[in-house]
């Protein structure tokens, strides 16, 4: 049995929608995604929501709409050690440096208490994660950053459906940053959205999206067919090239119409998966759901558990010779991605991220997987450990 990492669907509604893009001529940013936009605003409860080119730049722009208010090139973004490294690399594209935090082994989140000893003077905002859709503790992070006066802008790329305290997450600081990858529960195939209730953010982000220019003429603001801008070419900031067009945008509108469906598949793997690997203990662990909050099915991660009889390495290859698809839980940005080595961090100043980073793995929890395939993949550790325990 062979189980993939990832899948996606795209539906009939989809397909007709791109056609009719192609159709029509109006192939770049246009009328579907200002329908996706609408509909993601839905789901996640927000009043505005951006959709850009991918995950990594709805975190870039969503940062450097700081940029208008106050924040200056060479200020600091306070973030978790450990994520996919887009996160460290979207802090340095918008201007700002990254200040890394050490994460907490059982959530695999930013640890709140040792996030004020992180701030400084040129601190601008605090950006958790919810890494593998396990919401991050917002209370305190939020409580923090209303003490000294910063942003939250929430790093949601993982987290579809995940929900904290009864609320959406992406709607709880002052930005949230989703990606709609080909793997992710609502996919565009390539994308990412910032959601924000304030209108200045949204609208300064737009402009982000394109190079810096914002416009409300008729030609740009009813996305006419015919007709020139007549301020096609004033810029007003140092903006990007990040716009979404309208195929990947007719994929996220037929994406969303499943949105429930989908997340509810993935609810009951993700679930199930959790429940089942608690006979793996002490040698094997995984996050747990608390009564607080409700995971968002990217995936299910697992750590190998400190001193196990065997290493991840050795778990990896077995695994991946039984067909089963997976991937490493992250890296330590700052200590174990060699593209940071230049802000000059040493291994060991991040314990927790570079355990995580040494042991851990995750795979799949997507709408293809059956019970079936979990049940072979609980076997399957099952028979590694009878090989490695003695």
């Amino acid at each position: 049995m062979r189980i993939p990492f990832g899948t996606i669907s795209i539906t009939p509604k989809a397909k007709e929608l791109v056609n009719e893009a192609l159709d029509s001529g109006r192939v770049s940013n246009g009328k579907y995604v200002k329908e996706f936009e609408q509909g993601f605003a839905k789901i996640v409860g927000v009043k505005e929501v951006v959709a850009v080119s991918s995950g990594t730049d709805a975190d870039t722009i969503a940062l450097a709409v700081l940029h208008d208010f106050g924040a200056k090139r060479g200020d600091e973004i306070i973030v978790p050690a450990l994520s996919f490294v887009s996160t460290g690399n979207a802090v340095l594209h918008a201007g700002f440096i990254p200040v890394f935090v050490d994460v907490k082994r059982e959530t695999y989140n930013i640890d709140p208490t040792k996030i004020e000893e992180a701030i400084t003077e040129k601190t601008k905002a605090i950006m958790p994660v919810h890494l593998m859709g396990k919401p991050a503790d917002m209370d305190a992070i939020c409580q923090i950053a209303k003490q000294h006066g910063l942003y939250v802008i929430e790093d949601a790329a993982e987290a579809h459906g995940a929900i904290y305290k009864g609320k959406n997450v992406g709607s709880i600081g002052d930005m949230g940053a989703f990606s709609t990858y080909v793997a992710h529960l609502v996919s565009s195939v390539e994308g990412g959205m910032i959601t924000t209730d304030n209108s200045d953010f949204a609208d300064i982000a737009r402009a982000l999206r394109n190079h810096g220019k914002f416009c409300h003429c008729q030609v740009c603001s009813s996305n006419a067919k015919f007709g020139h801008c007549p301020d096609r070419f004033l810029f007003s900031r140092i903006g990007y090239s990040a716009k979404m067009n309208d195929l990947e945008a007719a994929v996220g509108v037929g994406s969303l119409e499943i949105y429930e469906k989908v997340l509810a598949i993935r609810r009951k793997n993700l679930l199930s998966f959790m429940k089942k690997f608690e006979a793996f203990k002490p040698y094997l662990t995984t996050f747990r759901e608390e009564a607080h909050e409700q995971i968002g099915p990217h995936a299910f991660p697992f750590v190998v558990a400190e001193g196990a009889p065997f290493t991840r390495g050795e778990l990896y290859e077995y695994i991946e010779e039984k067909e089963i698809d997976a991937r490493q839980l992250f890296s330590s940005m700052p200590t174990q991605c060699k593209g940071f080595e230049f802000l000059g961090h040493k291994a060991g100043e991040f314990p927790n991220a570079e355990f995580i980073g040494n042991n851990g793995l995750h795979i799949g929890v997507h709408q293809d997987i059956t019970e079936e395939h979990i049940e072979y993949f609980m076997q399957t550790i099952k028979e590694f450990l009878e090989t490695h325990i003695k």
